[in-house]
């Protein structure tokens, strides 16, 4: 079992009202609300981190776009003549 830690949050006394009743909608504690909802967070951008750090390595790598290599910048501009 993971050891859990109290910490302590100052809220606004409407908003503190709401959350209780949402946790009371479904039959938990506000701090088990927000238990729930850190951990998804977490999750979140656990998965954004990933995702990001997958997208920065193929923009490093390059994506495969079709076409062939240039070797010069001469083949670049070099045009065949269009009849």
């Amino acid at each position: 079992m993971v050891a859990k830690q109290n910490i302590t949050v100052a809220i606004d006394g409407a908003l503190l009202k709401r959350a209780r009743a949402i946790a009371a909608r479904r039959g938990l504690s506000v701090s088990a609300l927000l238990a729930d909802e850190l951990r998804a967070l977490v999750a979140d951008d656990t998965a954004y981190e990933s995702a990001r750090r997958q997208a920065m390595a193929s923009l490093k790598d390059g994506l495969p776009l079709g076409g062939a290599k240039i070797t010069d910048r001469e083949s670049l501009h070099e045009r065949r003549r269009v009849r």
